[in-house]
């Protein structure tokens, strides 16, 4: 039997009438559904059982939520809770609590609920800092329970994001297995590593992008161009650390990357805290000392755009290229050089040449460029 369709009538299920169908996937549908008994909406997830030139993806999808059960029995606040599985003669089904409406109201039967996927919610654009920071927190936190647990998702992306109630929850567990490098390539073509390893660190690819379009409201197609965004990374700490995640996130090569998504949520909380406050000091009192201090004012003015420092986006194809301002390579604090796509936090606001640099091609002089205004730059080496 193949999905249900918009001018039929919905499947039969033992205590739940099915409402509306609200979420289509490759192989099933999301239905909002109300319990007979009780009056309370639900999200019940139709997987066909017979289903033409596809490998059995309800005993796929079953193993999975088997998995689930067995080694991650307590699921945490933060993954999508399942709260029944069954079958009928046609449907693999399973019962969940149902996503907030996109509104930011509650769920409701009303011909207008849409759920709160992420994917709908960045329909809009970017979201703000905090709520970025907020939400991104969750859905590692989430992750990370399954990582833990020796387990990868193999379908993180936008649309498994819910809010339930205001709470960022990661759902469909239907791809979820060992987090072994060799596990099928299966999931979705946007979100997955170039290399193919669908373990935790291609979970961590996925996450990295997600962040990336939480920030931009650019789809993950765009990574790394910042485009609009990119002067806001000036003036926040939050966002400028949840881009340099995304971008350690979702580097090409595995080993480049975070090894799971506790090791993404611990940076994140490094990079993300506020920055110390400068102790006080003990007031000085004194005609000399006060002249002192007003000339150190005035010369403080005179020098203060060449001395204050902001984070510079530099994106370059192919990747992996050095970066060099005025002639001068940039560096991390370690004394490994910076390599492309990379947020680099300390560079001079002032105007500099900017060339890039990766063996065996000739050099990339990407032009001039005035960091006091600019906080991206982009460049690529001709095709030949």
């Amino acid at each position: 039997m193949s999905p249900s369709t918009p001018d039929r009538a919905p499947p039969e299920l033992p205590d739940f009438n099915l409402l509306r169908r609200v979420g289509r996937g490759g192989f099933g549908e999301v239905w909002l559904a109300r319990n007979r008994a009780t009056g309370g909406l639900r999200a019940v997830k139709l997987i066909p059982l017979d289903q033409p030139g596809h490998a059995d993806p309800a005993g796929r999808e079953l193993a999975s939520l088997a998995r689930l059960e067995r080694d991650v029995p307590r699921a945490g606040e933060h993954l999508v809770e399942i709260q029944h599985v069954g079958r009928t003669d046609d449907y693999l089904y399973y019962v969940m609590e149902p996503a907030d409406d996109a509104s930011g109201q509650a769920a409701s039967d009303s011909p207008d609920y849409r759920p709160a996927t992420l994917r709908n919610l960045l329909d809009s654009g970017p979201l703000p800092p905090d709520v970025c920071l907020r939400w991104t927190r969750q859905l590692l936190e989430g992750l990370a329970g399954l990582h833990a647990a020796g387990m990868a998702h193999r379908d993180v992306k936008p649309s498994n994001c819910l809010l339930v109630d205001g709470r960022l929850k990661l759902a469909d567990f239907g791809l979820l297995t060992r987090a072994e490098p060799l596990v099928s390539r299966l999931g979705t073509q946007a979100y997955m590593p170039p290399d193919g390893r669908m373990d935790a660190r291609a979970d961590v690819f996925a996450a990295g992008l997600v962040i990336y379009e939480l920030i931009t409201g650019q789809p993950a197609e765009r990574f790394p161009h910042l485009g609009p965004v990119a002067a806001s990374l000036s003036g926040d700490r939050t966002w400028a650390a949840l881009n340099r995640v995304a971008l350690h996130a979702a580097q090409p090569a595995p080993a480049d990357r975070y090894p799971d998504a506790g090791a993404m949520l611990a940076d994140l909380a490094r990079l993300a805290s506020p920055a110390p406050r400068p102790r006080r000091r003990r007031r000085w009192i004194g005609a000399g000392v006060s002249l002192f201090l007003a000339a150190a004012v005035v010369w403080g003015a005179i020098v203060f755009w060449s001395r204050q420092r902001v984070p510079v986006n530099f994106v370059t194809e192919p990747f992996e290229a050095t970066i060099w301002l005025d002639d001068r390579r940039l560096d991390q604090p370690d004394g490994e050089p910076y390599t492309t796509p990379c947020t680099v936090p300390d560079v001079p606001a002032t105007e500099a040449e900017v060339v890039f640099r990766v063996p065996g091609l000739p050099d990339l002089e990407a032009g001039t460029f005035d960091f006091r205004a600019i906080r991206e730059v982009e460049a690529r080496w001709s095709q030949r």
